[in-house]
């Protein structure tokens, strides 16, 4: 069975001073966890946090990722191997706010995931309903979609993804 994981997302909150305070009161009570616990914060604040939380058993993620693979002209983009690089060891792709705010479909989620896989960035592949598909009785088929091109797209790999459900 694998390890649990559970990640927080920070949105857009927090700054440097906030987030000193909370990982300093964070780091000491996850040290004993069975659960791995990753913290996912702006992007600008990925280095902060990288740089507190080395040596902790807390791990780095970032809260997206481009599809784009190459380096290139895709201004305010960030690659995988850009995160890989910068210590961040997940990802989250297909958050429900990236769907509904920025128009990501299941396709662009899926091209994230292998990006991410690519560059050995694990991927959080983030499924769900809204509240209209809930109350249709349409969850099952909106997740298996979801999950389906993910899937499909991988062809291998499958272990090396965490799906996070969020209605």
């Amino acid at each position: 069975m694998r390890q649990k994981l559970v990640a927080g997302n920070w949105k857009m909150h927090g700054n440097s001073q906030s987030i000193r305070e909370l990982l300093a009161a964070l780091t000491p009570a996850v040290a004993e966890s069975a659960a791995e616990i990753a913290v996912i914060p702006p992007l600008v604040y990925v280095p902060l946090c990288v740089d507190l939380l080395a040596g902790s058993k807390l791990s780095i993620g970032a809260q997206t990722v481009s599809e784009q693979c190459d380096p290139g002209a895709y201004t305010g983009e960030v690659s995988a191997e850009m995160l890989a690089d910068s210590g961040c060891h997940y990802v989250l792709v297909g958050h429900s706010e990236r769907r509904s705010l920025y128009g990501e479909n299941d396709a662009l989620v899926a091209a994230k995931t292998e990006a991410a896989l690519n560059a050995k960035v694990l991927p959080i592949v983030c499924v769900g309903e809204t509240r209209e598909q809930r109350e249709a009785g349409e969850t099952l088929k909106v997740v298996g979609r979801q999950l389906d091109v993910v899937l499909a797209t991988l062809k291998s790999e499958h272990e090396k993804i965490t799906v996070a459900y969020e209605p």
